[in-house]
């Protein structure tokens, strides 16, 4: 794919964000669409958000649960960036006021101390980690429909990605089956979704383990400093005006957000 066109693709996904409206997808009129070109058009949206004044601070994997998976009808994990800018502080309100079709799904978060590069191991990750968290995040695609579409579309429009909330940390992560944490998440109170963090690649170690080896392919790495969201436990929930939003995670302090127009 020619720069020219990766960069207007990027653009066009980067204006539509701004304007809250969706977009036919681009696979249908490019045959044979290269993945790579797509991660390409991910970090020229960056780059257009850090010309507007965002910082990036973390990175999040994405499908990595199987029900996600059947939910989106894509069958691998992919990557995403995010800003300082997408952060709703817990306890307090999105609002849906410039969204699209927003959803919300429950997470865990790793606070990475230190660089993680290729391969890696479990124990890498472990000692690179400074603390965990229970997290939510807010997807919000700039498609059509919010519905099947291509690994090329998706990791294009920056994985979906659109806002997210961190949970108090927790430093004491080596005292947990981080593999085996049950979790719930909570509408007004109501259980609307339960899972496991088994469900994030089967382990949400692997998760960061497959993030570093994705990134190595761009030559990239997990630096340090930044979280990593390791992926949703559960399918994602549309939200609605009204609605608050809470996550247990056992063994984690919980957290919660109030969504408003």
């Amino acid at each position: 794919m020619e720069r020219a066109l990766i960069q207007k693709i990027a653009n066009t996904l980067h204006d539509a964000r701004l304007s809250s409206r969706s977009l036919p997808q681009f696979s249908k009129d490019i045959p044979n669409f290269p993945r790579a070109d797509a991660y390409s058009i991910q970090e020229e949206g960056i780059r257009l958000r850090e010309a507007s004044h965002e910082k990036v601070i973390g990175l999040k994997m994405g499908l990595t649960s199987e029900g996600k998976r059947k939910q989106m009808n894509l069958d691998a994990p992919l990557y995403g960036v995010l800003t300082d800018k997408m952060e709703v502080k817990n306890g307090e309100t999105f609002h849906l006021k410039g969204s699209i079709h927003p959803k919300i799904e429950p997470e865990v978060a790793f606070f990475i101390k230190s660089e993680l590069k290729g391969i890696v191991s479990r124990e890498d990750v472990l000692n690179a980690t400074d603390a965990v968290c229970a997290a939510l995040e807010i997807l919000d695609s700039r498609y059509d429909g919010f519905k099947y579409f291509s690994m090329e579309d998706v990791i294009s429009d920056n994985s979906s990605s659109s806002h997210y909330v961190l949970g108090p940390k927790f430093t004491d992560f080596r005292k947990i089956d981080l593999k085996n944490l049950r979790m719930r998440m909570k509408v007004n109170d109501e259980t609307i979704m339960e899972g496991n963090s088994r469900e994030i690649s089967d382990d949400p170690v692997i998760s960061v383990i497959q993030l570093a080896e994705l990134l190595s392919l761009r030559g990239q790495s997990i630096p340090a400093g930044c979280f990593v969201l390791a992926g949703a436990a559960t399918a994602a929930i549309a939200l609605e005006p009204g609605m608050t939003v809470s996550l247990e995670v056992e063994s984690l302090p919980h957290l919660s957000v109030s969504i408003k127009e």
